[in-house]
């Protein structure tokens, strides 16, 4: 199967490849195989860094010492140092004949080594830049792999695609805390045991890619054939720059940066969640469940209900979900009920809006700027959460985790309103 989409890209460069072949008595499948075998890859290395994930924010703060700043800052390094490289790594992947397999497997195989350089990192200054160097391999491979994912598929199935993808690399989510849980119970040295087992899984990750996933994908949106031969020539650097005087990626990037500047992390939001039901610290790592446990259920039905009513009115609906949770953290209602009414909601937030996003960014771009369109539109994102982690950290250690969601918690609900006014459904293709 995968043979034969890797052999598809001369003879037929200048058709769409998202549209099959006709063949009497078959149906197009709903989802290629490309996405399925990129969706195993992800899964796979979702549970490595998962486990890593899972008990980081417990091993800094109680195994480490370090303050929330500190913590904010190491936070911030996660979601900020590989969005400076994301934008290197779609355009690499654009620019080298659109080979985005060889960009994403470098990233892949950077982070797999990353993982155990966890087990010489005991300083703030060493993990930060192991984390870094993690982070990087991750800028690296994402905007690759999402642009394989749209180049591969059908523009009016692409959200039920990035549905799929998101559903398996959620399943990895799911597993990932799991495994670290079961390793932090069963061995003395639990966060150790954690990072080997990790970089294994990662490396099994990269093998996986290697051996499934095509090396060449043809451009698949219908009506914008690629030019082929010596008139194709490779996307400039100030052409994938240019992607932002476009009205639809501009727009889509502004507000997902605006956004971003009011998402609080994940490890932040688990944490206060662990603070206020006062949960044992070894069921921190299981908090993650409850999120990837929603997402992985509702990724495909909202990826569909995306392609129907519009990915950006359901990835603004999705920060509506989020402003939800973040009211019931605050709220004086606790226990468990509590705890599992958020995790719900978190999980909703991420299934309308991670995988929505990559599907409006393909929409928006055309098919030989896919993999510098959706770095554009994950790197305005990404820095806008570093800079939300950087300055949640601070205002925590200040005046405390309740008072700084409140604060948070405004500042996104003024952004949704002006996001509402901003987006535009009619720029989902592009001008």
């Amino acid at each position: 199967m995968y043979l034969a989409d890797s052999r598809s890209t001369d003879s037929r460069a200048t058709r769409p490849a998202a549209v099959p072949d006709p063949r009497p008595g078959r149906r197009p499948a709903a989802v290629p195989g490309t996405v399925l075998a990129l969706g195993a890859v992800s899964l796979v290395t979702d549970v490595s860094s998962e486990m890593v994930t899972a008990v980081l924010p417990l091993y800094v703060v109680a195994g480490l010492g370090l303050s929330p700043l500190g913590f904010g800052f190491l936070d911030g390094v996660n979601n900020g140092v590989g969005a400076l490289v994301r934008l290197a790594g779609g355009h690499l992947a654009d620019r080298g004949g659109r080979r985005h397999k060889t960009v994403a497997g470098l990233g892949y195989g950077l982070s797999a080594v990353c993982k155990p350089l966890l087990l010489l990192a005991h300083t703030l200054p060493v993990l930060g830049a192991v984390l870094a160097v993690d982070r990087t391999g991750k800028g690296l491979r994402t905007a690759p792999r999402d642009a394989m994912i749209s180049l591969a598929t059908a523009p009016e199935r692409r959200g039920r695609a990035f549905g799929v993808h998101r559903a398996m690399d959620t399943t990895g989510a799911l597993l990932g805390p799991l495994v670290a849980f079961a390793v932090l119970r069963a061995t003395v040295d639990g966060y150790d045991a954690v990072f080997v087992v990790s970089g294994c899984v990662a490396a099994l990750g990269v093998l996986l890619l290697v051996l499934f996933v095509p090396h060449r994908i043809t451009p698949g949106p219908v009506g914008e054939p690629t030019p082929a031969g010596p008139a194709a020539a490779p996307p400039t650097l100030r052409e994938a720059l240019g992607l932002l005087r476009r009205r639809p990626g501009r727009r889509l990037t502004g507000c997902a940066a605006l956004l971003g500047l009011t998402t609080v992390s994940d490890a932040f939001l688990y944490l206060l969640l662990q603070r206020a039901g006062d949960l044992p610290a070894h069921l921190f790592p299981l908090l993650p469940l409850g999120t990837a446990a929603v997402f992985l259920l509702l990724a495909v039905p909202l990826g569909a209900l995306a392609d129907r009513v519009g990915r950006r009115r359901l990835f603004l609906a999705g920060h509506g979900v989020l402003l939800l949770a973040y009211g019931l953290v605050l709220s004086p209602w606790h226990g468990a009920p509590a705890v599992a009414a958020v995790l719900l909601l978190h999980g909703t937030f991420y299934a309308a809006t991670d995988g929505v996003l990559a599907a409006a960014t393909a929409a928006a771009v055309p098919a030989r700027n896919q993999g510098a369109g959706q770095a554009l539109v994950g790197t305005g994102q990404a820095l806008a959460r570093f800079v939300c982690s950087l300055a949640f950290g601070a205002a925590w250690s200040l005046w405390g985790g309740q008072r700084a969601l409140a604060v948070t918690a405004a500042a996104l609900a003024v952004a949704a309103v002006t996001v509402s006014f901003l987006l535009r459904p009619a720029d989902e293709v592009p001008a």
